[in-house]
C-alpha cells in the first residue's frame, strides 16, 4: 500500500506529514511526500519570457519545504517527490501512477465564498482522485 502526502511551503505541511506518518504506520504503508512547484504565470506580454529564473525558484522552494519538514522526514523509507505543474493535477496524476490507495492533504480552512473564488487544491484533489483522500484540518493550529 502507498500513501501520498501532498505538502506546500506553508506551516500546515508539518501537520499533514504528521498525519500521513500516523496513517502509514497504522496501515503498514509506504509513504511518498510530494511537493509540487507551480511555475509563476508572470511573463513579459510581448516576449513571452519569464520575469524570473523559475528553475532557481523551483529548486529553492523544494529545498524550503524539505528543510521545514526535516524533523519528520528522518526515516529513509519515506520517499521525497518533487514535481512541477498545477498542484491538484500533479498530485492526482502522481497518486495514480504510484498506485496510491490514499492521498493526505491539508486545507487552509477558507470559507465558502473565498474558496469558490480562489479555488482549492484540496477540493480539486478530492474531486479528481481515484483513491481515498484524507483532508487534514490545519487552520487555526500552531504547526
Amino acid at each position: 500500500m502507498t500513501i501520498v502526502a501532498a505538502v506546500d511551503p506553508s506551516p500546515a505541511a508539518h501537520r499533514v506529514v504528521e498525519r500521513a506518518i500516523e496513517m502509514a504506520q497504522k496501515l503498514d504503508a509506504e509513504l511518498h511526500v510530494v511537493h509540487v512547484f507551480q511555475p509563476p504565470s508572470t511573463v513579459y506580454p510581448m516576449q513571452g519570457m519569464y520575469l524570473i529564473d523559475d528553475e532557481e525558484m523551483e529548486k529553492a522552494e523544494h529545498e524550503l519545504v524539505w528543510n521545514q519538514l526535516e524533523d519528520l522526514l528522518t526515516d529513509d523509507s519515506i520517499r521525497r517527490v518533487e514535481l512541477r505543474g498545477y498542484p491538484a493535477t500533479a498530485i492526482v496524476e502522481y497518486a495514480e501512477q504510484s498506485d496510491a490507495e490514499m492521498i493526505v492533504i491539508g486545507t487552509r480552512g477558507r470559507g465558502g465564498f473565498a474558496s469558490l473564488v480562489l479555488g482549492s487544491t484540496s477540493q480539486a484533489v478530492i474531486h479528481d482522485a481515484h483513491c481515498d483522500v484524507l483532508v487534514v484540518k490545519t487552520s487555526g493550529q500552531n504547526s
